[in-house]
């Protein structure tokens, strides 16, 4: 795809490191330490996540993939399976890494907004016991949708209250925590330990890391079998404290907060800028960095060759755009000038 701008608005992948970040790499980088994780880094990272969620254990992986794959792992034998959303990451954009690797079916479920519920999920609690069936073990739910939509407290809540009656552990999908939490105005407990979650991978990549993620674990006991887990799956970083001194400096005075709030105030910004224009909508709520709109068919391909975005239903015409950590209010202005234009 040709494009006169440098600007994306394909994804929050595509923005570079937060400068942040970069200098806590180069900080790190000095000296011979341990590696697997034996590092004064890691050490505080772990430290870190207590202060912030109170016992749980936290171990640094590579990646998004990696980190819902070790930690779905670490909850299932392979004759169960996990509830998922039709749209969520793990059942459309992992390649069916998660089957492979753990071993178990995935069920996915229908929705409107990208959110399950008590009630979708009761639906698909059938053959308990039945050694023909696959057994529901894990429901796994993405905090910020993949649609942009965000869980609240009292969802989160009462769909691990519902869960846990029913046998049933809380997997959260968080690359894009940070932004849900900013949209609700949270604290990181409130959205995980607070709620009920079981398990949490905590997302970084998309908020201005280099590359690193981590797998959280909301009760200890959980991750007895983790460090093994994540050696097996090729997530076991020799140098860790490289990722893990990018997490703590996303952790550190709130900067993954404080990203993510900008972020989102610019795909506020931008679905603002087209309000209005004629053959332009915005089909689903803007609740995080994410803009979903309809164009008019022919307007798509012209935008696309100025900006990068992806297209994300072809028969229906609807788009997305992706606000990062780095997008300039300019940029957003300029974009929805092109809109202008093109619609």
């Amino acid at each position: 795809m040709t494009t006169t701008a440098t600007v994306s608005f394909g994804s929050d992948n595509h923005a570079g490191i937060h400068p942040a970040v970069l200098e806590a790499i180069g900080a790190a980088n000095t000296g011979h330490v341990a590696a697997y994780g034996d590092d004064p880094w890691t050490q505080r990272l772990e430290q870190r996540f207590r202060e912030l969620l109170g016992d749980v254990a936290a171990f640094p992986v590579f990646n998004g993939t990696g980190a819902n794959v070790t930690g779905l792992s670490a909850l299932l034998r392979p004759h169960q399976a996990v509830i998922c959303a039709e749209t969520a990451h793990v059942n459309t954009d992992e390649c069916g890494a998660p089957e492979r690797f753990t071993g178990a079916k995935l069920i996915d479920v229908a929705t409107t907004d990208g959110k399950l519920t008590p009630a979708l999920v009761e639906r698909r609690l059938v053959g308990i016991g039945d050694e023909h069936r696959v057994q529901p073990r894990a429901v796994s739910i993405t905090q910020a949708t993949e649609l942009g939509t965000v869980y609240s407290l009292q969802e989160l809540a009462g769909l691990a209250s519902f869960c846990h009656a029913n046998g049933l552990l809380l997997h959260v999908d968080g690359a894009r925590i940070a932004n849900a939490a900013a949209s609700l105005g949270c604290d990181l407990r409130a959205l995980t330990a607070g709620a009920g979650v079981d398990v949490l991978s905590f997302g970084g990549t998309k908020n201005g890391l280099m590359g690193g993620e981590a797998v959280v674990f909301l009760d200890p006991g959980m991750a007895r079998d983790y460090l093994y887990i994540r050696k097996q799956s090729m997530q076991l970083n020799s140098k860790m404290r490289f990722v893990s001194a990018q997490l703590l400096a996303l952790l550190d005075d709130d900067l993954w907060l404080r990203s993510a709030r900008h972020a989102n105030a610019m795909a506020r910004r931008l679905a603002d800028g087209v309000a209005g224009v004629p053959g332009v909508e915005v089909v689903h709520p803007v609740e995080s960095n994410a803009v979903f709109a309809r164009l008019p068919a022919a307007a798509i391909v012209p935008l696309q060759e100025r900006y990068p975005f992806y297209v994300w239903d072809e028969a229906e015409h609807v788009v997305r755009w992706m606000c990062s950590w780095d997008t300039r209010e300019a940029d957003v202005d300029a974009f929805a000038g092109s809109v202008r234009e093109l619609a």
